[in-house]
This record gives C-alpha cells, sequence and structure tokens, in this order.
C-alpha cells in the first residue's frame, strides 16, 4: 500500500496530487438550519448531531445525501466518518454521478465504500452496471472508529485514501463524462452513518515519472 510522506501530497502510481493546491470548490459549516438548503435526501433520514451530518437508513437501498451544488472536472472529496454503533458497515459516498428517479439510485457513478458489499471490503465501483469495480479485505475496519477519507478522480483514475494511505486505486478504462456527471453524495445502505469536515476541491495534480534504478 503506497502512502506519501508529505501531507499535502497524495501519490498514486503514476501521479502526484497537491491538495493545499487543490482548490476548494464547497467546504460549509452544517447546520440544522441550513441541512436541507445544502442537499437532497432520498431513502433515508438525515439530521445534525453534535456537529455530525448523520444518516440513518436501515434498509438495503440507496440512502443518499445528494449536495445540490455541482462539481465538475477532477474532485477530491475529503471527510470524516465513522458508524453509530450498533451499525458495523458501509460508509459510502460518491462522485461524477447524479440522482435517476426511474432506479430510485444513482444512475451513472463512481462509488466509493468503507467496510462494504456485505464482506466488510474497501473499494470502488461504477454504477449502474457495476462492472468496473475493485475492492480490498485488507483494511480491518473498526466500528465506532472515526476515519479520514479523501477520495476521487482524475480523467477515470479514481482512488481512495484512508488515513492517509492508499486503499484503492482503479483505472476506467471508459471514464464517466464529469463535465455532464457532476453530483457529490454521501450514502447510506443498511447503515448508520456520521459525516463531518466535508470538502470538496478541484484536484491539482502532476504526472510522475517512474522507472526502476538497477539494484545489482
Amino acid at each position: 500500500m503506497q502512502h506519501s510522506g508529505n501531507k499535502n501530497r497524495l501519490t498514486l502510481i503514476d501521479k502526484e496530487i497537491d491538495i493545499s493546491g487543490s482548490e476548494i470548490i464547497f467546504q460549509e459549516q452544517i447546520r440544522t438550519d441550513n441541512i436541507n438548503s445544502i442537499f437532497e435526501f432520498h431513502n433515508s433520514n438525515w439530521s445534525i448531531e453534535e456537529g455530525w451530518l448523520t444518516g440513518k437508513n436501515p434498509e438495503e437501498s440507496a440512502g443518499m445525501a445528494i449536495i445540490n451544488q455541482d462539481f465538475p472536472g477532477n474532485i477530491l472529496l475529503e471527510f470524516e466518518s465513522r458508524t453509530v454503533l450498533p451499525s458495523t458497515r458501509d460508509i459510502n459516498f460518491m462522485w461524477n454521478t447524479e440522482w435517476d428517479p426511474g432506479l430510485n439510485s444513482c444512475s451513472i457513478g463512481y462509488i466509493g465504500s468503507i467496510c462494504g458489499w456485505w464482506t466488510r471490503r474497501a473499494g470502488i465501483e461504477k454504477s449502474p452496471d457495476f462492472s468496473l469495480r475493485a475492492t480490498s479485505s485488507n483494511f480491518g475496519f473498526k466500528p465506532g472508529r472515526i476515519y479520514s477519507v479523501k477520495a476521487g478522480s482524475i480523467d477515470g483514475n479514481c482512488f481512495i485514501f484512508i488515513n492517509g494511505k492508499l486503499q484503492i486505486e482503479l483505472n476506467d478504462p471508459d471514464p464517466i463524462n464529469n463535465q455532464k456527471y457532476t453530483k457529490v453524495a454521501l450514502s447510506v445502505f443498511s447503515s448508520h452513518v456520521q459525516f463531518r469536515n466535508i470538502i470538496v476541491r478541484h484536484v491539482a495534480w502532476k504526472q510522475l515519472k517512474i522507472n526502476y534504478k538497477p539494484e545489482f
């Protein structure tokens, strides 16, 4: 698993993301009096509890809090999150997506999850056909613990960092049109989850030259 020694840098296989150089395009103090103007809600109950955006959905359905603002382009989503015990699973989030009333779910979009897929995995999949997916069972999720998440994509190069470490990297051979599908969402799927310190950025990045040096 890769990680960057600099907290302001996120390192992928051949790209480096400059966090401090990535423009903040969403950072709101979410309160009871503004929650309904910031989000559109589906299939779930959401409230503010001691500063946490708290979502609850006991059903196996797409319980979503979709940010009303549009986020075109390559974006980086940041937040802190935890499950609310006795809930033990499915901290979920989406980007480059939109809501589809016919599906009663998101249509096209990248879906990230921590402790999901019924098997306690972290990973990324592409909606709506879910034929593109990468997951890992090696994260060691602890229910109720707070996790810092940074996730997003650069022209289909998708990633999730958890507590500063790269957990999943996935290259989409047919990237989502990020000028057309521009919504970001937080989600609960048979889970009770809290989010805070939610930030969305435009990604500032550079290409890395990668090569081996002789070892012998």
